[in-house]
C-alpha cells in the first residue's frame, strides 16, 4: 500500500498529541487536590517529568549550538503562565533563519525517539516483539508481552520511556518557523511537479520516506501504550480523590 508508512505513523503520532495533554492535565489535577497547595503540585509535577524536561531543554541548547545560533539563559525550574499554562522549562536562543530555528525547534522529537529507541531495543529488546506481531505470530507475541516485567530494570526503563515521549513534543513557541517552512516547502514540491519530477520523486525519495516512518511508527505506538495503559489509573485517582475530599479542578 502507498504511504502506508507515513499513515502508521499519523494513526500513531496525532493520538500522543491529545492524550499526553489530557494525562498531564488529569495528573496536575491529582496533585492539587491530593497536596492542596498549587506550588507544591507544581514542584512535584516537575519533579516527576524532570528526565524528559531535561532531555528537552538540552536538545534545544545543544542543536542551537551546532547550528552556531546563539544561546541565552537554560532553565529546568516550572512556572506558571499568565494563560494558566505550566512552563516546566526553557531554552533562550537567538533569532535565526526558518531553517535553523525549526531545526531547534524539533531537536526534542528527534532526540526523544532516539532515547525511546534505545531504551525500548537495547534495553527492553522491545524489537523481538515487534518482529513476531510483524510477521503475525500473535501467540508468542502475548506471551512475550506477559514476559516484559521480568526484564531487569524493565520499571526503570518504563518510566524513563514515559516522561521522555511524554515532554519531547515541540511547544507552540518551537513550532513558531513550521508555517513558514512547510508552506516554503509545499511551495518547491509543486514547482517540482510542475517541472515533471513526480515520477522520479514518488521512485525515488517516496520508498526512503515510506521506510523512515515505518521505522517510527512503533516507537510512537510504544508511547501511546504507555500512556493510554496510565490514563485511566490516573483518572480514576483523579476521581477518588475528588469524592474523597468533595473538592474537583476545573478545567
Amino acid at each position: 500500500m502507498p504511504f502506508a508508512g507515513l499513515l502508521g505513523f499519523l494513526l500513531a503520532f496525532v493520538p500522543l498529541v491529545f492524550i499526553q495533554r489530557l494525562l498531564h492535565r488529569e495528573i496536575q489535577a491529582a496533585l492539587i487536590i491530593l497536596t492542596r497547595n498549587k506550588p507544591l503540585s507544581i514542584a512535584l509535577f516537575s519533579i516527576l517529568f524532570l528526565p524528559g524536561v531535561f532531555l528537552h531543554e538540552l536538545s534545544h541548547y545543544l542543536m542551537a549550538k551546532l547550528l552556531g545560533v546563539r544561546t541565552g539563559r537554560f532553565s529546568i525550574i516550572p512556572a506558571a503562565l499568565p494563560d494558566g499554562r505550566l512552563q516546566l522549562g526553557y531554552v533562550e536562543t537567538a533569532a535565526a533563519d526558518i531553517f535553523r530555528d525549526s531545526l531547534i525547534g524539533l531537536a526534542p522529537l528527534l532526540s526523544g525517539s532516539v532515547f525511546i529507541a534505545y531504551a525500548g531495543i537495547a534495553q527492553m529488546r522491545l524489537d523481538v516483539l515487534w518482529s513476531l506481531a510483524g510477521a503475525g505470530n500473535f501467540d508468542l507475541f502475548w506471551r512475550g508481552l506477559l514476559l516484559l516485567p521480568q526484564i531487569p530494570d524493565f520499571y526503570f526503563w518504563s518510566y524513563l520511556i514515559f516522561v521522555v515521549s511524554s515532554s519531547m513534543m515541540p511547544s507552540a513557541s518551537d513550532r513558531h518557523s513550521w508555517l513558514p517552512l512547510g508552506l516554503l516547502s509545499a511551495a518547491l514540491f509543486a514547482l517540482a511537479l510542475f517541472a515533471g519530477a513526480g515520477s522520479w520523486m514518488l521512485q525515488n525519495l517516496a520508498p526512503a520516506l515510506d521506510n523512515f516512518f515505518r521505522a517510527a511508527t512503533p516507537l510512537f505506538g510504544l508511547s501511546v501504550a504507555l500512556h493510554v495503559v496510565l490514563l485511566p489509573l490516573v483518572w480514576g485517582l483523579h476521581r477518588l480523590l475528588t469524592r474523597i475530599t468533595g473538592l474537583d479542578i476545573k478545567k
